[in-house]
């Protein structure tokens, strides 16, 4: 049996957990409303408080969607009862970030500044050499900053680029001189 999948779904105060035909799901709460169509094969039930997944057989694609479907469920109800944030720190001489309005404006050592639209239900905000994206939408959060995080990469010499707040650069030895 799947421990995850296995594992019912809280719901808290201030959040509304509906199923429509074909398990879409809606969540409604505090920062917002997220639907999803999940996998029909699933069994969802809503019973006081709490959302439970239920699978058909124990086919290994059952398995494999049965705890994805109730992972999918519980960060839609911490998205929008919680919300999501990364951060991502900027790290080099030269290389800032700014707001304008909607929009990112990176200064990372290219011959141009490199402008980024936040997506809709995504904010980001700029704090000093730090970028916290946030939003309800797990997915979307990670993505967005995936991709501000792939204009300039961390490099392994200097460590200088675009890296996640908790996470750590393997560093190397640069070249040495000659004998």
């Amino acid at each position: 049996m799947s421990r995850i999948g296995r594992l019912p779904v809280a719901i808290p105060a201030g959040v509304e957990v509906t199923l429509a035909e074909g398990n879409v799901v809606t969540v409604k709460g505090p920062k917002g409303t997220l639907e999803r169509a999940l996998p029909k094969e699933m069994e969802i039930k809503i019973e006081d408080g709490h959302v439970t997944v239920a699978r058909p057989n124990d086919l290994k694609r059952m398995k494999s969607l049965h705890g994805l479907t109730r992972s999918l469920i519980h960060n839609m109800v911490v998205g929008v009862s919680e919300g999501y944030s990364k951060t991502l720190e900027i790290n080099g001489v030269g290389y800032r970030a700014q707001k304008q309005g909607r929009k990112l404006v990176l200064n990372l050592g290219y011959s141009h500044p490199v402008e980024m639209e936040d997506p809709e239900g995504i904010e980001s905000k700029v704090d000093g050499n730090k970028i916290i994206v946030s939003g309800i939408s797990k997915e979307k959060v990670g993505q967005y900053a995936a991709e501000i995080r792939d204009k300039r990469r961390p490099e392994p010499y200097k460590g200088k680029g675009i890296k996640y707040a908790d996470e750590v650069i393997r560093r190397k030895v640069g070249k040495t001189g000659k004998k």
